[in-house]
């Protein structure tokens, strides 16, 4: 190699070592998820090995939420403006960059949801007497309360960056988080529109609203397979 060209190859080496490092350096959000981080516990310990959750338990679900999303829930838990006794010890104990790799990684699994059949429910007729399909799709527009789905999209499948999907969250999850918005537990979010629903919603409401996001994806197979013996059980 004549002279000449020695800067040229001695600069491209110092971007590969950079880029190396930076790579190095990186925090691994799967990795994280799977063993823990700072004394943190592996992720999938309560959310599952795929971000599924536990309905059981009352731990959400993870998979497919948007990043953004799930990256400011970290932060708000680390800083204490949600309040969570579970998850706020281990949201501090992950640095920012952490935080954003995980909330990166659970983005990019696959949900579990079928959102078309999902979207679909929020074509059926829902009945007054069931209060909490009727929340869902048509709201209490008597005291100011709009219909979920018009912010987290028909069938509670999630819209953007700062509407999750509700479908198959665990009821005692949604209704813990409807309670916390009442108690001021949480940050109010975009426009703060849910601590003005929450505080607008009785305990019955709010219990019923949970129970109907939580079972909506089987409700969802069922209305399928009405549609279509054929397909609908697949």
């Amino acid at each position: 190699m004549t002279p000449r060209f020695l800067p040229a190859a001695l600069a491209c080496g110092v971007l590969f070592a950079a880029a190396a490092a930076s790579a190095q350096s990186a925090p691994d959000g799967k990795q994280i998820s799977i063993q823990g981080a700072n004394g943190a516990p592996a992720c999938i310990t309560c959310h599952g090995a795929r971000g599924e959750g536990n309905p059981a338990a009352g731990f959400p679900q993870l998979a497919g939420i948007g990043a953004k999303y799930l990256d400011e829930q970290l932060e708000a838990m680390a800083n204490g403006s949600r309040v969570s006794p579970i998850m706020a010890a281990t949201a501090r104990a992950l640095d920012p960059a952490q935080r954003a790799a995980v909330a990166s990684y659970y983005a990019g699994l696959p949900s579990p949801l079928d959102t078309d059949r999902l979207a679909a429910t929020a074509m059926a007729l829902a009945k007054p007497a069931d209060t909490g399909a009727w929340l869902a799709t048509r709201g209490a527009w008597d005291k100011n309360v709009p219909a979920c789905n018009q912010c987290h999209g028909p069938g509670g499948i999630g819209v953007g960056a700062n509407f999750p999907s509700l479908a198959g969250q665990p009821a005692a999850y949604i209704a813990s988080q409807l309670r916390a918005w009442q108690q001021g537990q949480r940050p109010p979010g975009p426009l703060a529109l849910m601590p003005a629903v929450a505080t607008r919603l009785t305990d019955a409401e709010i219990d019923a609203v949970s129970a109907y996001y939580a079972g909506l994806p089987k409700a969802a197979d069922l209305l399928a397979a009405q549609a279509n013996p054929a397909t609908g059980a697949k």
